[in-house]
């Protein structure tokens, strides 16, 4: 076991002792991530093993391209992880739980010494997960599991490429990769929704980026027509977020509201089946409902794009210069968590009044 390991299962024994989490839950993660690292070989080594398959020297090969173009073009710490790969031999590096009272949106918040208060719970093992979502469920919670195909240490390690994630499409593996980065580059501890929403907003400029460089148009113009499939999904998804937080919100009995809440999902579900016919069938989107959907869903989908908008805005009041939107970002990152909210609430507004402006403008010249 490497220095900076012993000193990570020391501080989470500290941690465990002080009563922040329980010694099973963080002898799993600590275990989980000595798999993952022990697992790690040398990307240049893998490629160099004649055992090793062509599409899987093709994709690192890609990956170490992607890596320099996040550094260079992007300025996040490329340097510091994904120079190696590991193959797990399972699909997802781990499974999020995610879980919110059966009336209401707030997600349950739990405490770890690395990441902070987050809005989820992390297992290595699916089963693990499985289980203490049950449990939730069992206290009447609403639960969602979750796969997820990589994650950031934050630095403690070098993170390695995953067999999780190193299939997937090629815009897929580059905003896999531009987000985990970005986590590194910042990151407030106990603040998920920041911490995601300004990762998305690194991962989607990225990949449009890296697509304009290389210049596939094609790829490109894909790539576009995905993502505003994507926000148009978000835009549904929180349209009737925002029908349910008022039901909630009100007078009504527990009876209502559950009765409320059953036709909002429902409702939620038709408009879903529309929006599929303006995409011409596309069902990119189909595993969302396929357990059905919940509060913790919502909740989900909420903490990965409530500020999206507004480092989308932050970026353009930079002029796409990372280097002065990470400056802007810290500004904010050290404010306190109601000035923090509050800013990119106003960020979030001016995005909002300049799609209008141009929405108006745009009307105005077609009746020319």
């Amino acid at each position: 076991m490497t220095y900076r390991l012993r000193l990570f299962a020391v501080a989470l024994l500290l941690a465990t002792l002080s009563g922040c989490a329980s010694p099973l839950y963080y002898a799993q993660a600590v275990q989980g991530e000595i798999e993952i690292l022990a697992k790690r070989r040398p990307i240049g080594e893998v490629l160099a093993d004649p055992v090793t398959p062509p599409e899987i020297k093709h994709r690192l090969e890609l990956v170490q391209r992607l890596r320099e173009f996040a550094g260079r073009e992007l300025r996040l710490p490329a340097d510091r992880s994904f120079h190696s790969y590991a193959d797990l031999q399972r699909p997802y590096a781990l499974w999020n739980v995610f879980a919110t009272p059966e009336l209401s949106l707030e997600p349950k918040r739990w405490c770890f010494v690395v990441a902070g208060c987050v809005s989820y719970r992390g297992y290595f093992k699916r089963a693990a997960a499985e289980r203490f979502a049950a449990d939730l469920k069992q206290e009447g919670d609403d639960v969602y599991v979750g796969g997820v195909p990589a994650y950031s240490t934050l630095g403690w390690f070098s993170d390695p490429v995953l067999n999780t994630f190193i299939d997937r499409p090629e815009a897929d593996l580059a905003g896999l990769l531009f987000h985990e980065l970005a986590h590194q580059k910042l990151y407030v501890s106990g603040d998920t929704a920041f911490n995601e929403s300004f990762a998305t907003a690194v991962q989607l400029e990225g990949v449009s980026r890296w697509f304009r460089q290389s210049g596939d148009m094609a790829k490109a113009d894909a790539y576009l027509e995905k993502i505003k499939r994507r926000d148009e999904f978000i835009r549904l998804v929180l349209r009737h977020r925002a029908h349910l937080a008022q039901v909630y919100a009100s007078d009504a009995s527990d009876i209502d509201k559950r009765a409320a809440k059953a036709r909002e999902f429902e409702t939620l579900h038709d408009d879903y089946i529309l929006l599929k016919e303006k995409w011409n069938g596309y069902a990119g989107f189909d595993g969302w409902f396929a357990g059905g959907p919940n509060n913790a869903r919502l909740a989900a989908i909420n903490l990965y794009s409530r500020y999206l908008a507004a480092f989308q805005e932050l970026l353009r009041q930079q002029h796409g210069d990372f280097a002065a939107f990470y400056r802007a970002v810290q500004k904010i990152a050290r404010l306190p968590q109601a000035e923090r909210d509050a800013m990119l609430n106003t960020l979030e507004r001016r995005t909002a009044q300049a799609d209008a402006g141009r929405t108006d403008a745009a009307m105005a010249a077609h009746s020319l």
